[in-house]
């Protein structure tokens, strides 16, 4: 049976992702939609991303684009770096980059600008790394940076009443537009869980991977997930984004 598959953030953490790949027994017959900040944390960010673009190749992969990710295709086309960015796991990414040849470099860059900032299925289904704040929609959304950088979906999912009847009186306008909306962007370790969490029609899937969480995976349709080992068991010499 053909399953989609979402995968949360990973941040460098290609032995993660290795993991997960044989827990979950993916497959090529599986969707596999990559929710985005495959960079900045581990220490394999680069070889992550090389093994992306192999695995596009016999997998049917959608990657969507995360802030971090946009970070740094900046720095590597513009050398435009901040302090802010190399604290919150960007010079492990510079750091993952120093042996890596131009022509691998340049294949890197080619990945990052393809990236989109959100998928919609068959299914009225939306993907994206973080969310957006137009009540139109994505389509309608003034900045495409909030794509990838707002966090008041989530926020807003999370303050519903799960009592509240769905009208378009009662209900936030965001929340009525898709049947589900999957999300990584704000780990849920930050409200203390390790696990996919679902607030209204949102699915958050960063169960903090780049901290002292696992990587996740999850079925579409019947909410069966896989998890990984802690992933900083698996980098036991580094910090991640800790």
């Amino acid at each position: 049976m053909n399953r989609t598959l979402v995968i949360g953030d990973m941040h460098g953490a290609l032995k993660a992702l290795k993991q997960l790949i044989d827990i979950a027994k993916i497959t090529t017959n599986d969707q596999l939609i990559f929710l985005g900040d495959y960079v900045d944390g581990w220490s394999d960010s680069a070889a992550l991303v090389s093994f992306l673009i192999e695995l596009q190749k016999t997998h049917n992969c959608i990657f969507i684009r995360g802030n971090h990710d946009q970070l740094c295709y900046e720095w590597l086309t513009e050398n435009n770096h901040n302090p802010e960015w190399l604290q919150h796991g960007g010079q492990a990414t510079i750091d993952s980059y120093r042996d890596v040849s131009q022509e691998v470099i340049e294949s890197h860059i080619i990945f990052y600008k393809n990236l989109i900032n959100y998928h919609i299925d068959d299914h009225n289904r939306l993907f994206m790394h973080a969310g957006f704040t137009n009540l139109h929609g994505p389509h309608r959304e003034y900045f495409d940076k909030l794509f990838y950088w707002d966090r008041t979906l989530w926020e807003t999912a999370l303050s519903v009443d799960p009592n509240l009847k769905k009208t378009a009186v009662t209900y936030p306008k965001r929340l009525l537009l898709f049947n589900e909306i999957y999300i990584g962007h704000t780990p849920v370790t930050r409200i203390n869980k390790t696990v996919p969490i679902n607030a209204a029609c949102v699915w958050n899937i960063d169960t903090g991977a780049a901290f002292k969480g696992p990587l996740t995976a999850i079925d579409i349709t019947t909410k069966e997930y896989w998890q990984t080992d802690p992933v900083y068991t698996l980098y036991s010499n580094e910090n991640g984004r800790n």
